[in-house]
């Protein structure tokens, strides 16, 4: 992992030093698991005091959760702009459910900050969406790609044979 600064702490970009991998690879899951897309805009821009408290919310859960795996994160991407944007694969929605809950968590004091601070004034969006994802409903290709989405977090396997194809891939992942 290579460590860069930021802001008040260190945030490692895992992604950044891991070895491409040349041939076509798929991902395989074994079990239901949950996709959760999390994220916020910077409305106003000059607002620093709003949306800057928010950014920093982030890399603190993630980190958090890193550290903590027996609350079934199984990992994320994180992407900056004016709208930044949390991949996250989790065991299940429940284990979800169970962390944006636990009131000895970062997530709940976050939670709590944002809407003290924020509210509804328009200065920062938040958002997210979830979703459940039975076996055998997904599917993945990475060419020239390192490990990376689900591939990041389940197990990759060379995309020959019976997963050449994605209509192959999806009929050789159920149950």
């Amino acid at each position: 992992m290579v460590p860069v600064p930021f802001l008040t702490g260190t945030f490692s970009f895992p992604a950044m030093v891991k070895s491409i991998i040349s041939q076509r690879m798929t991902a395989k899951m074994e079990g239901e698991f949950c996709v959760f897309l999390i994220g916020m805009r910077i409305n106003r821009p000059l607002k620093i005091h709003k949306w800057l408290p928010v950014v920093m919310a982030m890399p603190r859960m993630l980190r958090e959760l890193e550290t903590h795996k027996e609350l079934g994160f199984l990992g994320s991407h994180l992407w900056f702009g004016r709208t930044i944007i949390s991949l996250q694969y989790w065991r299940s929605a429940a284990h979800l459910m169970d962390y944006a809950t636990n009131k000895n968590m970062q997530h709940s004091p976050a939670w709590a900050a944002f809407t003290r601070s924020v509210g509804d004034s328009g200065d920062v969006g938040i958002w997210h969406e979830t979703y459940v994802i039975a076996q055998g409903s997904c599917e993945s290709i990475y060419h020239n790609m390192p490990a990376f989405g689900l591939g990041s977090v389940g197990t990759l396997v060379p995309a020959t044979g019976h997963y050449q194809h994605a209509k192959e891939r999806l009929q050789a992942a159920k149950p």
